[in-house]
């Protein structure tokens, strides 16, 4: 294995651990003259920044655009890169996509076609379990089967409660709460809710929803309002948590709240997958 290699797998787990997203690129064919062969790989960041070798500044661009489509809507691309005027005869647009590749024009002076694979790496979707009621424990154990990662915020002396979890916070201090693609489900119950409502609020989460009676939410969102959260904030707070489907158990709770947080998970896919198509039009 070469060092090149070796430094592309480095980047590639510590980007995993850092939760960044990223995309592998990977040479699979080569025609004619090019400047990288089958088998070269690069780690391709959200900004267009490359950290491997896929060959020269031909690629480099059109492999850039490809990314930031990929990691828009999650789906891997194969691309073609390829000189002008082989897609010229073939009839063949830029950022066509036929038969499952999507074509780009070259415009190298050594008129070789370079075909990569983009293999996006998106962190799992974070649902951030807030308090260790029943309700609490129910969502913890069902959320990582559809593919989430669990983080649990709770004081310390409750955490033996919840048996499923990837990651335990001690409390609910924003500064240490996940921020980004997080789903927050704030299951206090009583038990800290000003607390929990006030870290979650504070904190850029793409959604954040509370256990309890319509009611009840409404008398916490005047109290968190007098306390000084913004109403823009306050307005974002889904409460009652879950999808009406007249769910009792704790059980059920958990199946409904999962359900939402599926439903606004893929509106915002579609949404970006949508505006993603737009800006490449």
């Amino acid at each position: 294995m070469s060092d090149l290699k070796e430094t592309v797998l480095d980047m590639i787990d510590r980007l995993r651990h850092e939760r960044r997203p990223f995309a592998v690129a990977t040479v699979v064919r080569t025609v004619a003259a090019t400047a990288a062969k089958a088998g070269a790989k690069a780690v391709v960041l959200e900004d267009g920044t490359m950290h491997g070798w896929i060959g020269g500044g031909c690629a480099q661009g059109a492999v850039a655009r490809a990314v930031k489509s990929a990691l828009a809507d999650g789906q891997p691309r194969l691309i073609s890169v390829q000189p002008h005027e082989i897609m010229s005869a073939e009839g063949v647009a830029q950022g066509e996509a036929r038969g499952g590749v999507e074509y780009y024009r070259s415009h190298c002076p050594s008129k070789g076609t370079v075909d990569v694979f983009i293999e996006p790496m998106r962190p799992r979707p974070v649902v951030l379990v807030c308090g260790t009621a029943p309700v609490a424990r129910a969502v913890a154990d069902l959320a990582p089967r559809f593919g989430f990662e669990v983080v649990l915020a709770a004081p310390e002396k409750d955490w033996a409660s919840v048996e499923t979890a990837d990651r335990r916070i001690d409390g609910y201090e924003a500064s240490a709460l996940p921020q980004g693609d997080v789903f927050a489900i704030v299951a206090t119950q009583g038990r800290g809710d000003i607390k929990a409502l006030t870290g979650v609020l504070a904190s850029d989460m793409a959604h954040v929803a509370f256990v309890g009676s319509r009611k009840k939410a409404q008398a916490l969102k005047r109290d968190l309002a007098d306390a000084g959260v913004p109403e823009a904030r306050l307005a974002s707070l889904h409460a009652p948590a879950g999808l009406d489907i007249g769910a009792i158990t704790p059980e059920e709770i958990a199946l409904s709240i999962m359900a939402e947080v599926i439903q606004v998970r893929r509106a915002a896919t579609r949404r970006s997958g949508a505006n993603s198509q737009t800006s490449a039009a």
